[in-house]
């Protein structure tokens, strides 16, 4: 299991970015991947994720409606849309599957709820800097 984020960068408040996730060694339709961020001083923090077989999608109430987590199994590639960026979206994003057999609904959950997040849960790619800032 690889996953390996990419597009991070420097953006202004208000702009956008997309974030890619490329995966390999498994597919989509078998394992869900969710977006997580960490800024400096804080807990990681889950973002987004769709769920495996039935791709569904939850979001952190701080990005819903400005986030958009989208897939494309024939690449086996995981996006992220940020749009109307804010400087407390800098951070760290990562992308990362869940260890165990859930689907997504767990993790989508933990998400949407904005439970705290276990690290040892979750199969981590290597992160990508978002920095938000005029």
């Amino acid at each position: 299991v690889q996953l390996q984020a990419s597009g991070g960068g420097l953006a202004q408040p208000g702009g956008s970015l997309r974030l890619s996730c490329a995966v390999s060694g498994f597919t989509l339709d078998k394992f869900a991947i969710g977006w997580f961020r960490q800024a400096p001083g804080k807990e990681r923090e889950g973002v987004a994720c769709i769920s495996s077989n039935r791709g569904l999608i939850y979001y952190s109430k701080s990005v819903e409606g400005r986030f958009t987590i989208s897939r494309d199994s024939t690449k086996n590639m995981v996006y992220l849309q940020m749009n109307n960026l804010k400087p407390e979206d800098t951070a760290v994003y990562y992308c990362a599957t869940p260890r165990n057999s859930d689907t997504g609904v767990a993790m989508g959950m933990m998400i949407s709820r904005g439970l705290p997040i276990y690290d040892r849960l979750f199969d981590w790619g290597q992160g990508t800097l978002v920095t938000v800032s005029s």
